[in-house]
């Protein structure tokens, strides 16, 4: 690019910079009474200023001094007003450290095609967690993709943790929600029947540095965990599955590791299955269930469960399917004709689920070392929205989250640490299933 095209540009962004200085500047003011009093009381001083100093100021009775003059002099008022108030707003609209954030994100290369840094245009609080800091940008024209790139870049130049990224109202805006870089998750934090919340559809994750993580199957109905072997995705499932007993839902396990990660009281309180014949008639049983859910909804005009529960004051119950280890039941390699026809009705009948169980509160929740193709079928996959991903590689992470993310954040050493589909990164609490 020429260098006058870059000076060109580079004016265009300047120019621009300022006037989201300015428009950010007067939304402050709605926020802040001080800065309200502030502004008006620079107006003030100024008229006084000027009232004082009227005769000092009149040019009127000046010999050689031309008529145009004269007249401009008696605009000086107004346009210090007007001047000086929007400096202030500017001055407003600026935040704390911009040219120390510029220059460090410079240096890490963070530029577009003409050499323009992101420009800092806001730095506030959460709303909801005073502890993070929300930095955003004017990213002029640095796509969300590059930045999640250069996260630990970022992180380091700015001396923070990244805890979430995102665009703003626009493609332009990008948002980093941040906390201090002193600031580092527990290693272990033991679950306290506390934190259960009472709605039947939550269930609690684990703890982010922005708080609980959580997630609601009402809106998101269907979870797939990952991750190498040791990362902790049987703990996190038995903490999901307990989570879901205690809100009287009717849970459902597939176990094909033997049994022996689910001790006796699991069996108490929870449907087993340790075969393909059991399962098979398990799963059509949910879709049986489902199809029956059908017909009532459809017969008292509710779209879902907890709008039918609600309208006709019944209990009706959640259901929710969970495997282990799913690999173990959907791996075809090696398979006779007949084992074949078996996995295929199995995953059909899974898919059926996947596809339409959310409104009729029907659940899966499926853990597995590697789901790659061979193992979930692109329509289960695809209708599996809430993907949780604990130690892995790049191929691995890449297959769960559809990138390398959990290979790059999640330390090798970290157990119970995962990464959620959207870039939330949070230790699982630990769960005894000896308490229950």
């Amino acid at each position: 690019m020429k260098s006058t095209e870059r000076e060109r540009l580079e004016k265009q962004t300047e120019k621009r910079y300022l006037w989201l200085r300015f428009k950010n500047g007067c939304k402050s003011l709605k926020g802040s009474k001080a800065r309200q009093y502030a502004l008006i009381a620079f107006c003030v001083l100024v008229i006084l200023i000027w009232v004082c100093n009227k005769d000092r100021f009149s040019l009127e009775n000046m010999e050689l001094v031309s008529p145009a003059f004269v007249a401009l002099s008696k605009l000086t008022l107004p346009i210090t007003l007007i001047g000086g108030t929007v400096a202030i707003l500017i001055l407003y609209g600026t935040p704390i450290g911009t040219g120390k954030i510029t220059n460090e994100l410079q240096r890490i290369g963070l530029t577009n095609s003409a050499g323009e840094t992101p420009i800092l245009t806001a730095k506030t609080k959460d709303e909801k967690q005073s502890e993070v800091t929300v930095f955003e940008f004017d990213g002029v024209g640095i796509p969300l993709t590059e930045w999640e790139n250069k996260r630990q870049r970022i992180e380091a130049a700015l001396n923070v943790h990244i805890v979430k990224l995102k665009e703003g109202k626009n493609k332009r805006s990008i948002l980093l929600y941040t906390v201090p870089a002193g600031n580092q998750l527990s290693s272990r934090i033991e679950w306290n029947d506390s934190y259960l919340i009472k709605d039947s559809s939550t269930l609690i994750l684990g703890k982010s540095l922005m708080g609980t993580v959580k997630v609601d199957l009402a809106k998101i109905p269907h979870i797939l965990l990952g991750g190498s072997t040791g990362s902790g995705k049987s703990v996190l499932l038995k903490l999901l599955l307990m989570q879901a007993v205690k809100k009287n839902a009717v849970v459902s396990i597939a176990d094909f590791k033997g049994g022996v990660d689910f001790p006796s009281i699991w069996h108490s309180k929870c449907k087993m299955c340790f075969d393909e014949d059991n399962l098979s008639q398990l799963l059509t049983e949910l879709v049986d269930e489902l199809q029956r859910r059908k017909v009532l909804f459809r017969d008292n005009e509710c779209h879902n469960l907890d709008e039918y529960n609600k309208r006709t004051g019944k209990e009706l119950q959640r259901h929710i399917f969970a495997c282990d280890e799913v690999a173990e039941i959907l791996d075809k390699t090696g398979l006779t004709k007949e084992q074949k026809d078996k996995v295929s009705l199995i995953e059909s009948k899974l898919s059926v689920i996947a596809r339409q169980g959310r409104a009729f509160g029907i659940h899966l929740i499926l853990a597995t070392q590697r789901p790659d193709a061979n193992i979930l079928s692109g329509q289960i996959r695809n209708n599996i929205d809430c993907r949780v991903c604990g130690r892995a590689d790049n191929v691995l992470s890449q297959i769960i989250l559809d990138s390398t993310a959990a290979a790059e954040q999640i330390p090798k050493d970290a157990a119970g640490r995962f990464l959620l589909h959207d870039g939330t990164i949070f230790q699982a609490f630990w769960f005894d299933d000896t308490d229950m």
